[in-house]
């Protein structure tokens, strides 16, 4: 905390120092460093991109939430007391406020990535909705990460070897999926899963493909499962009191440069699963060096056992805690995308 507030003060200076000679400047904070999304995409947009597109009239300021020593959880909360004008983040993350943040990416039910994108879109509106009442923030985009899949250490040859493991999750749509599978769903951090997983706090973790490889998981996992449970589909949203702060031009440049980032983001996560899985399970590795995990595909009996917990577990327990309205809503908006209707009793 020591050192986000000495971040904290030294960008608020340098606000205050641009503000003086014209440019409007926004400070933001990014999800993880190691990850391709930070380093490719988000760092890029805002330390160089938003300049060179405004012409200096915008200049961005982002770091990562790993780099500031947050966990993610609080991000959206440090935007609403402006703390931070635009965060990139996951609404599993903050998915505790409301359920009705999780409804886009609901854990197993969409298997691949353009129906995901489709999904995304059609449930913008009521994300943008929540995000203005909730943390007086502008919704600007949603994003992908690469599948999520399972990482164990530990021998795992099936989704029946997951009943009665301790597996992490970082939203309660993957904890509703673990507990349908019999094992025992348990919050971890992302910065914190390697220790985790060495000390047996957990024995197996959920998260992106790519993410798994770059943040070096393999490390301590031992056994690759690539049952897709999720997408880790993420946000970028600005404070809407700085959001209207800016002029009308601002706010279009902002919209065509983010719109453009956004399709280059859901490109590049298209193409990471197969580069991701065959660099950390020990195959031809492009980016880095090869890991060595078990790799262990699901079979057809445990991606007929997932779709079923998706519906029956997942689906069902997201109605009931979203409730009747916001249940209605999914119906309306993601249910025809998916041929699946949830019902809140």
């Amino acid at each position: 905390m020591k050192k986000l507030a000495t971040t904290l003060g030294a960008l608020a200076l340098t606000a205050t120092t641009a503000m003086a000679d014209g440019p409007v400047v926004l400070n933001a904070v990014g999800t993880w460093s190691s990850l391709t999304n930070f380093q490719k995409h988000e760092e890029p947009f805002f330390n160089e991109r938003l300049n060179a597109a405004s012409g200096g009239n915008i200049v961005g300021k982002i770091q990562s939430q790993s780099g500031l020593g947050l966990k993610g959880f609080e991000i959206m909360r440090l935007v609403k007391n402006g703390v931070f004008d635009f965060a990139f983040g996951l609404p599993g993350y903050v998915a505790a406020e409301n359920a009705i943040f999780e409804g886009a990416d609901l854990s197993s039910l969409t298997q691949d990535i353009d129906t995901q994108r489709k999904v995304s879109d059609a449930y913008y509106p009521t994300l943008e909705t929540a995000f203005a009442d909730i943390y007086n923030a502008k919704l600007l985009m949603l994003y992908p990460f690469p599948s999520q899949t399972l990482w164990c250490n530990g021998e795992v040859n099936g989704i029946a070897d997951l009943d009665g493991k301790k597996i992490r999750v970082y939203s309660t749509t993957l904890g509703d999926f673990v507990e349908g599978v019999g094992g025992t769903s348990v919050t971890v951090a992302f910065s914190e899963v390697i220790p985790a997983l060495e000390k047996g706090v957990v024995d197996c973790a959920i998260t992106g493909t790519m993410s798994a490889y770059t943040a070096k998981w393999n490390q301590v996992a031992t056994h690759a499962y690539t049952l897709r449970v999720g997408w880790g589909l993420a946000f970028g949203a600005m404070n809407m009191d700085k959001w209207n702060s800016l002029s009308a031009d601002q706010q279009a440049l902002m919209q065509t440069e983010i719109a453009a980032l956004t399709d280059a983001m859901w490109a590049e996560t298209a193409t990471e699963d197969d580069v991701a899985i065959s660099c950390i399970t020990g195959g031809e590795c492009s980016v880095g060096e090869p890991g060595s995990m078990t790799l262990v595909e699901p079979s057809e009996a445990d991606l007929a056992l997932r779709d079923t917990i998706a519906t029956d577990v997942v689906l069902a327990r997201w109605a009931e805690r979203c409730g009747a309205e916001c249940a209605a809503n999914w119906n309306e908006t993601v249910g025809p995308i998916l041929g699946l209707t949830a019902a809140a009793k």
